[in-house]
């Protein structure tokens, strides 16, 4: 609607009121004229009935309506004119009106849309100021989670300025450093750090600062409030203001120590021998491959000592592995008294040591073979009540121009025909007269072993393994037996091994096991039978890449299920070449295979490497189960090798189970398996297995 629409409804308001003053009055005049017509009829028709009173009145009637007539004769016309002058006065307010609005609407507009953004304004800081509260709110929340995390983290937690002042501390730090909260802000960083470490971290710190990574880690050694040296591992970031600039860093350590020195054991136990501290094989062949190396290039001499101690089994046997143990520390402190600092002195086996010569003659090897051989047959060890002496027999081997691994293998084979000749002697391979026959001897058996691999002289043998509870036989052990001339008995590993071993043969033979396990393992699977069969590795063949290739090629070749065959490995197998043992290990667990440590426990070390040795089945060592129902001490150590076991996820297996009474009592234990004559004894495979 337009601004005049009000004026305009006024205008034709007031002429429509005209029109019904003009039709009100000619209605008006009608109605009074025949009023007074019929006033005058009356009086005429009925004269004696009018009061003169009346006629008075009726006059005074008759006046006043002429005077009514008269003012509704010229009342509209005086209306009209007052109208028609209103008109036009109207019609220039109006217009005047119409400017004045026009002016008005358009201040209106503008205050509106003023208005409406003041509004919008108001509402917009509302906003802003409700979200700034919340923000606060969370910020506030966010500032007592921290500062509860802070306090309450189980690792230390630390805010250091930027010269290396500790602003804030928590307990755990307190607690790793032994320093009390004041006593860190009373300090610096630098102050409790190891100096060789202050620095260590200098270009992660760079880095760091110019904004390249978010943190960095490092190792580094703190100063213990008791004055000692601990590691822990720094996760250190960044907190910088709102320009950017750095205002403090956020330090978390973990204390490490334990970790670093298990990494530095288990790094010293690559070399060395985890029960006497001397090298192991590994070690000590390297150290032989060395020195017969220089000895070629120079011309140098030098000597090989093999020592066996004679009678150590039956110290075993007599009083028990601990027993053995110290008999073993013993001699390896005994035999440190009888080389000099440049030699080099290994435990190579259970009861073998060896000595390394470098810049040794014949008369000189002989000296220090007759030393150590005297020395410890002087030697008295207590053993509980007992009083023992442990003798050895010494092969000694000159390098004369021999490869290393013919050194080793000679002193070996004169450390044996020591022994033969009534122990507790030496003997010195000499490459004329009776050394060189008992030497060929050994080659001789060396060179049977070769002919019965090419020959498929090899037999296995295998012995049930019986689940305990439900007293059925789920899985079996391979043994390998050779088969000898026509008439006589098989021949035991006993018999063989040792040379197989000793020239380099036993990985064929481990690998032609594994190829026959694998083989029935598929021939039971076609007949819808599920057959689990064990087999023995020696260390030789865990440390060769290539038995590993062979046994993955010859699972995929048969398709069979990988999780069928179990590898034993024995416990002074395995830590002796741990590192080849876990990476062994892990090779093929990551194809499906199972591993079993066997002789488990024989060692004191055992429970140190269960974190690093991936086996599915602990075998425990049979000196604890022969002796088991009457001897306490016995079941207690099951029954811990049992509860570690099973934490860990686990089977156990018992070997050398002889009777009912100690089945029962393995079972009762908790034991998963057990193996022995009692539950089964060893015979040929197409004997013992079930048939196809």
């Amino acid at each position: 609607m337009s601004v005049e629409d009000p004026f305009a409804a006024q205008a034709a308001a007031l002429r429509q009121f005209d029109e019904a003053i003009l039709s009100a009055r000619t209605q008006l005049e009608e109605y009074v004229a025949a009023w007074i017509a019929d006033l005058t009829s009356a009086r005429a028709s009925q004269p004696q009935e009018i009061d003169d009173s009346i006629t008075a009145r009726l006059a005074e009637a008759e006046g006043r309506l002429d005077h009514l007539r008269d003012a509704l004769r010229d009342g509209p016309a005086a209306l009209g004119a007052r109208v028609q002058s209103s008109e036009a006065a109207r019609t220039v307010a109006l217009r005047d009106l119409r400017r004045t609005v026009e002016e008005h609407e358009e201040a209106g507009r503008v205050l509106a849309a003023a208005n409406v953004e003041l509004r919008g304004q108001i509402a917009d800081r509302e906003r802003l100021e409700t979200e700034r509260r919340g923000a606060d709110q969370d910020l506030q929340e966010i500032q007592a989670r921290f500062e509860n995390a802070f306090a309450s983290a189980p690792i230390g937690m630390a805010l250091v300025d930027m010269e290396g002042r500790w602003l804030q501390v928590n307990d755990a730090l307190c607690r790793i450093t032994g320093h009390t909260r004041a006593a860190l802000k009373a300090t610096t960083l630098p102050a409790i750090t190891f100096p060789d470490d202050i620095d260590c971290d200098a270009d992660a710190l760079r880095d760091l600062l110019a904004g390249r990574v978010p943190s960095y880690q490092a190792e580094k050694r703190y100063r213990h409030a008791w004055g000692h040296y601990l590691w822990v591992m720094l996760t250190v970031s960044l907190v910088r203001d709102h320009r950017g600039r750095p205002l403090y860093v956020i330090s978390q350590v973990q204390d490490i120590s334990e970790r670093k020195e298990m990494a530095a054991r288990l790094d010293f136990l690559l070399d060395h021998d985890f029960l006497t501290g001397l090298f192991n094989r590994r070690r000590f062949e390297q150290e032989l491959a060395r020195e017969v190396e220089r000895a070629s290039r120079y011309g140098a001499k030098g000597a090989v000592l093999m020592i066996d101690l004679d009678n150590f089994k039956d110290v075993n046997d007599a009083f028990g592995h601990k027993a053995g143990d110290d008999l073993l520390k013993g001699v390896a402190g005994a035999l440190r008294h009888r080389v000099r600092q440049t030699d080099v002195l290994a435990r190579v086996g259970g009861d073998e040591f060896a000595a390394l010569l470098p810049e040794t003659d014949a008369d000189q090897a002989q000296i220090v073979a007759d030393g150590i051989v005297r020395t410890l047959r002087q030697n008295v060890a207590v053993l509980g009540e007992q009083s023992i002496r442990a003798t050895a027999s010494v092969g000694v081997a000159l390098f004369d121009g021999l490869s290393a691994a013919e050194v080793l293998a000679f002193a070996d084979l004169s450390m044996y025909e020591a022994k033969q000749a009534g122990r507790n002697r030496v003997a010195m391979y000499r490459p004329s007269g009776g050394h060189r026959e008992h030497v060929s001897a050994r080659l001789a058996e060396a060179e049977l072993v070769r002919n019965a691999l090419e020959e498929d002289r090899f037999i296995l043998y295998c012995q049930p393994i019986v689940d305990l509870k439900r007293n059925e036989v789920l899985q079996y052990e391979l043994l390998l037996r050779l088969r000898g001339d026509e008439g006589r008995e098989p021949l035991q590993p006993s018999s063989f091994l040792y040379v197989a071993e000793r020239f380099g043969l036993i990985q064929e033979i481990d690998c032609w096991v594994a190829r026959q396990a694998v083989a029935l393992i598929a021939e039971h699977a076609r007949a819808g039978r599920k057959l689990v069969l064990h087999v023995n590795l020696s260390g030789k063949s865990i440390g060769d890449p290539n038995v590993a290739a062979l046994a993955e090629k010859a699972i995929a070749d048969a398709d069979i299920d990988p999780a069928c065959l179990v590898f034993e490995l024995t416990e002074t197998t395995a830590i002796a070449n741990i590192e080849e043992a876990k990476a062994f290990a892990h090779r093929l667990r990551a194809r499906g295979c199972r591993f079993a440590l066997d002789d488990f426990g024989a060692g004191f070390g055992s429970f140190y490497y269960l974190k690093s040795l991936p086996f599915d089945y602990f075998k425990i060592d049979g000196d604890f189960i022969r002796g088991i129902v009457a001897s306490p001490m016995d079941q207690l150590v099951v029954g811990a090798i049992v509860g570690i076991a099973k934490g860990m996820g686990k089977k156990t297996i018992a070997e050398f189970v002889a009777d009912d009474e100690t089945a029962q009592l393995l079972e009762r234990s908790g034991v998963d398996y057990g193996q022995g004559y009692h539950l089964g004894r060893p015979g040929p495979v197409r004997d013992v297995l079930p048939s196809t």
